[in-house]
């Protein structure tokens, strides 16, 4: 399983040999140091932690700097956990980097979608309006919810307004059209969450489909 955290810089496009343009996300991946391996013997599974980007001193909780400490690695900002079988393949302090991918690579990315507030069903759940005309009070509205006198309620996870985005969305299977070794970039076919300079985690998809 290979994996990093990154940082999405925006999206742009890029032409091969043919002239045909491919849409592109570039996602800037600092290396990435090892902080921790767990395995089932002493945590109850497996997994690698990995931490990126310099962060200051103060900038630091207590139970973190005891972490970072304890691997012997500078203070970073970011750290995340990746489910894996192959522990013994990393040790506490190893760097990886961009190239451990390839071009062609499929890959899953996750990240935390723009919040984009309290919105009506229209939005959130691409409803359909109501009729437009003359003397029509139906609008934007949700509808009919209920179901009659029984059971005489709305239903848990009906879909109605309410907040929209801002919550952990992944997307499985993007090919890597380009890697950047010297830039420590990763340009990623197609769209991925979040904002620009939002923190994204990368890792090799299980199954790749074309």
């Amino acid at each position: 399983m290979k994996f990093l955290i990154g940082k999405k810089i925006g999206m742009t496009q890029i032409f091969n040999e043919e002239g045909v343009v491919t849409p592109v996300t570039v996602i800037e991946a600092e290396p990435n140091v090892v902080i921790q391996k767990k395995t089932t013997e002493t945590d109850g599974y497996n997994a690698v932690q990995v931490a990126t980007g310099s962060a200051k001193e103060k900038n630091v909780n207590k139970p973190m700097k005891g972490h970072y400490d304890k691997a012997g690695v500078e203070y970073k900002k970011h750290a995340a956990e990746f489910r894996t079988d192959e522990v013994e393949a990393y040790n506490i302090g190893q760097e990886i980097k961009v190239d451990l991918f390839e071009n062609g690579a499929f890959i899953d990315v996750t990240g935390t979608s723009k919040g984009k507030g309290t919105q009506g069903v229209i939005k959130r759940h691409n409803f359909s309006r109501g009729r437009e005309t003359h003397g029509s009070k139906f609008h934007r509205m949700p509808g009919g919810m209920g179901a009659a006198s029984y059971p005489g309620k709305v239903w848990k996870n009906h879909r109605m307004a309410g907040k929209m985005g801002n919550e952990q969305v992944t997307v499985q299977n993007l090919e890597i059209v380009r890697i950047d070794a010297d830039k420590n970039l990763i340009l990623v076919k197609g769209a991925i969450p979040g904002p620009k300079k939002g923190i994204v985690t990368i890792k090799e998809t299980v199954k790749a489909h074309k």
